[in-house]
Parts: C-alpha cells; sequence; structure tokens
C-alpha cells in the first residue's frame, strides 16, 4: 500500500513538473511572439516615418522642424484623448509627480525628433540611416554601465561592423553637408540617451501614477503631450510661426494631408517604441532598428527621384 501511495505521489509530481513545463513554454512562447510582432511593427512605423518626414522637410522645402514635430505630436494627443473619450481606450490621470518623473526623457524626446527633422532636411535618407548605426555601439555601452548588461562578442563584433559601415559612409559620401551630419551626430546621442532613459523612466513612471501601474497608451499620451508646450515655446523662439503663416506649402491640401499621416505614424512609432521596449533591451532594441536600412535607403532612392517628388508635390 505505502509502495503504491508512493508511485502515485511520484506521477502527480510528475505531472504537476510536466504542467509547470507547460505554462512556461506557453509563457515563453507568447513573450517571443510579442517581441516579434512589437519589433516588425516598430521597423515598419519607423520606416514610414523617416521617409514622410524627408518628403515634407526636402520635397516641400519646409524649414520648420520644431513646428512639424508639434503638429505630429498634437495629432497623436487628440487621436489618444479623442479614443478615451469614446470608451475604447483606458489613460492614466496625470499628477505632478507623474509628470516631474517623466519630464527628463520627455526633453530628449523632444531633442532627438528636432534633430532628426534637421539631419533629414539636409543629408539623403540613405545616408541618415547608416550614421544611425553609431547609436547601436552608444546603447549597447550605455547599456552595460547603466543595466550591467553584458554582451556577448557576437554583439559587439556586430556593433564594430555597423560603425565601420557608417565611417566608411561618411568618407565616401559626396554630398557631405556638415550642419547635417553635426544634426545627426546629436541625434545619436540624443537617441541612445532616449533608449536608455525610457526603460529606466518606464519603471518610475508606474510608482509615480496615481493607480500604481501605467499601461502603454498612457506613457504615449504622457511623452506627447508633455512635449506640446516645449515645442510651442521653441516655435515662438525660433519665430516658426510666421515662416508658416507665409509659407505657400501651407495653401495646399495634399501637404496637410501628408502631415496629418505623419502625426499617425508618429502615434505609431511612439506606441510600438514603448511596447518593443517592454519586451526587449534597449541594445535588442536599436540593433532591430538597424534592420530597416536596406529597405529604408532603397525607398528613399525610389521614393525622392524626379517622378515620385512631383507626384507627391501635385
Amino acid at each position: 500500500m505505502g509502495d503504491q501511495d508512493e508511485e502515485l505521489g511520484d506521477l502527480v509530481k510528475g505531472k504537476d513538473r510536466e504542467s509547470e513545463k507547460f505554462i512556461w513554454d506557453r509563457l515563453l512562447s507568447k513573450y517571443s511572439k510579442q517581441a516579434i510582432i512589437s519589433g516588425i511593427a516598430y521597423c515598419i512605423s519607423s520606416c514610414s516615418m523617416i521617409l514622410l518626414n524627408k518628403l515634407l522637410l526636402s520635397g516641400y522645402n519646409l524649414n520648420a522642424g520644431i513646428s512639424l514635430m508639434f503638429y505630429q505630436n498634437l495629432v497623436s494627443v487628440v487621436i489618444i484623448y479623442g479614443l478615451s473619450s469614446l470608451g475604447v481606450i483606458t489613460t492614466e490621470p496625470f499628477t505632478w509627480k507623474l509628470v516631474l518623473t517623466w519630464l527628463p526623457v520627455n526633453l530628449i524626446f523632444v531633442g532627438m525628433l528636432i534633430s532628426s527633422m534637421y539631419s533629414l532636411k539636409h543629408m539623403h535618407v540613405a545616408m541618415v540611416t547608416i550614421l544611425k548605426n553609431v547609436t547601436n555601439l552608444l546603447i549597447a555601452v550605455g547599456e552595460m554601465y547603466m543595466f550591467k548588461t553584458r554582451h556577448s562578442c557576437k554583439v559587439w563584433g556586430s556593433l564594430l561592423l555597423m560603425v565601420l559601415s557608417a565611417t566608411c559612409g561618411g568618407i565616401t559620401d559626396l554630398a557631405f553637408h556638415g550642419i547635417g551630419y553635426g544634426w545627426q551626430t546629436i541625434n545619436c546621442f540624443l537617441t541612445a540617451a532616449y533608449s536608455l532613459t525610457l526603460r529606466k523612466v518606464m519603471d518610475l513612471a508606474k510608482q509615480a501614477s496615481h493607480s500604481g501601474t501605467l499601461n502603454d497608451v498612457s506613457m504615449v499620451l504622457l511623452n506627447n503631450a508633455l512635449s506640446l508646450p516645449l515645442g510651442l515655446g521653441l516655435i515662438l523662439v525660433f519665430n516658426e510661426a510666421q515662416y508658416i503663416y507665409d509659407a505657400p506649402v501651407v495653401k495646399l491640401p495634399v501637404f496637410w494631408a501628408v502631415m496629418t499621416l505623419s502625426g499617425l505614424l508618429g502615434l505609431a512609432i511612439s506606441f510600438t517604441s514603448i511596447w518593443f521596449l517592454h519586451q526587449t533591451s534597449p541594445t535588442t532594441y536599436s540593433l532591430v532598428g538597424s534592420l530597416n536600412k536596406i529597405p529604408l535607403s532603397l525607398a528613399g532612392i525610389l521614393l525622392f527621384n524626379d517622378f515620385w517628388q512631383e507626384f507627391f508635390l501635385l
């Protein structure tokens, strides 16, 4: 009788272990799928955003990067508030503690967007995407010091090859533009700082929120809403309001259609970047972002020839 009880106990334990293993396998499978889906969504929205910004800044010869950022973030805020008022999504109420916790990463966010737009204004899409590889190395080094993360030799080898490609691309760039390279260098450092601080601030923001939790939509709303007063102040300082008022391009309906579309993509990239960072690390986030370099470069070449410029500028 005792032997039977022991066998029955071993059988139950074995089933428990199998059940536990099944649960872990399901969890790992679930998170890996989320990481893949969020990574693909981030790459698509990132590619589309860069191409549309290039079209607006160079194709339409728009010399108002701060105003463009302001409008894109305004579209995002309006959409989120609209969906929230309809009960489609839920957002966390803002508190001063939450705002002050998020403010540092928001300042970096605004600087990153503005520097990206001005670098696109003066440089080719392909060259911008190549130089962005330097950001990956900065993020990997920063993650090593901030999060005590250890990277394998394969990761370091890949990063060094990316930096080498950026160096070779810069040396052979026949359309070298000092101002464009200056803005892109600033953008590399700000992008790395944004990726590293965002992951850390996301955890702190949850503790500072009213409910103790903060979903991705609330984070996107907080990031975009806080950028509006700062962007408005910069518009007034650099006198972009007068420029926008006098610019002939603002009278084109298709221009505003493309502007609004870029705002929708801005919302998409804000959400997918936060979602993807939840599933991975800053280094993985930056490396996966590098996967869009080849299709983005080819799209830039195809999109910004004479035929497509004439089509979009009608």
